[in-house]
This record gives structure tokens, sequence and C-alpha cells, in this order.
């Protein structure tokens, strides 16, 4: 059996994973996961990953989880261009830097944006304090000022002219924002130019391919209510 990628393209770690693994013609087997119906929390999955979250990597025997561990991984059983993850020891610091801080402050407000803004009061059917709203919003904005003053500054890109994998994660995670109905490159001219020079690196196809299902999220239909039982408690602890 060859390479194995659970995803589902709603994540944005997945969405990472499956543009690098296509830009570098990475042959895989693509396993989707839908998560709006709960498919991470099946017995099943649950013996892949007890961590019940994708994406996953199956490489014959051995099983890997962690979307930057994977991407990693990738990196160097494949051999990818270098300027993904570069041998120069202070480039590869800045993607090293990047990939440590956004866990904790991209990532998680991109998540809530999307959740706050958008997937509880209309996936849920639950509604959010005009405040609590707010807050995200202000949270993400904080985080965008970050993006541009301490990590792309001048640049092209943030470890250099080229793209790198701090690239890749970062753009995944603003279209959670996109998708949610946030101008997140509105006024930000300097982040806007950075967003067209990643998109040219991964290719447009490619890159619209990758982020059809959080462009669409939108229309998503309510959740049935077996499904939102069994996804609130994961989802409520994911967000606060």
């Amino acid at each position: 059996m060859g390479l194995e990628l659970y995803l589902d393209l709603l994540s944005q770690p997945c969405r990472a994973v499956y543009i690098f693994a296509k830009k570098n013609g990475i042959p895989f087997e693509l396993r989707t996961v839908e998560l709006l119906k709960g498919q991470h929390f099946s017995a099943d999955f649950a013996q892949l990953n007890p961590l019940k979250k994708v994406p996953v990597l199956k490489d014959g025997d051995f099983t890997l989880t962690e979307s930057v561990a994977i991407l990693l991984y990738l990196t160097r059983k494949y051999k990818t261009p270098d300027h993904w993850y570069p041998q120069d020891l202070q480039a590869r610091a800045r993607v090293d830097e990047y990939l440590a801080w956004q866990h904790t402050a991209l990532r998680r407000n991109c998540l809530q944006t999307l959740w706050h803004k958008l997937m509880l009061p209309v996936f849920m059917g639950e509604p959010v304090a005009p405040e609590m709203l707010a807050a995200t919003l202000a949270e993400l904005d904080g985080s965008l000022q970050l993006l541009e003053d301490k990590f792309l500054q001048n640049k092209a890109f943030f470890a250099g002219p080229h793209i790198s994998l701090a690239d890749l994660v970062a753009i995944t995670e603003l279209m959670h924002a996109v998708g949610a109905g946030c101008q997140v490159f509105e006024g930000r001219p300097k982040l806007a130019a950075w967003r067209q020079r990643v998109e040219a690196a991964v290719g447009a196809v490619l890159f619209q391919e990758a982020h059809e299902v959080i462009l669409k999220v939108k229309d998503s239909p309510p959740a049935d209510p077996t499904i939102k039982q069994k996804l609130r408690p994961s989802i409520l602890a994911l967000i606060q």
C-alpha cells in the first residue's frame, strides 16, 4: 500500500498538506474524512488516530498525525525543493518560528472567526453574543498586524524570496476567515500582494481546488440534530 492521506479540505491543516503533496507531485491515495458528519469520531478512525483529528498520514505500516509533522515528513522523504524548508540555518529558523507561533495565534483566531461568525449561528443554530464576535474579530486583526509587521515585513515571503511551508500554512489559515466572509486582505496591500504571490507560486488552479470547500461552507445546511449533538462538545472545546 502506498501513501494515504486522510483529509477533509474544510480543515485548514488538511488544505496545507493537500496543496503541498499535489504541488510537489507526491503520489497519494486520498481518504476523505467528513468532519461535519462526525466521521472522525467513528471507531474505525479512532483506531487509526486516537486523537480523532485530521490530517493523518499512513505510509505502509507507519502512521503520522499533526500537520506540521506530516509536512516535514513529506519534505524529507520526497526531497522536495529546498525553498519549502530551507537548508540555510536562518531561513529554516524563520520557517520554524512561524510554525511554532501559528498554533495558538493565527490558527486559533481564524478557526474561532469561522465558527463564531458563521458555523455556530448557521450550521449549529447557536447564537453568538455580539461582544464575543467583536472580541474574536479584534484578536484576528491583531494577528494580521503581527503577520505583516513581524513575519512578512518587506520580504516577498516569510523566509525570503521564495515560498516556504510557513507561507503555505498561513494562507490556508487565512482562507478560513475568508470563508467566513471576512475581508482580511482589504486595507492591507502588503498582505494582499503576498497572497497573490503565494497563489501564483502554488498555482491558481490548485489553490482554488483546495479552497473550494471552505469558500462554499456558508451554503452548508443546518446540522442534523444527531450530528449536532455529536459535534457540539468538541467544537465548543476547540473554539473557546
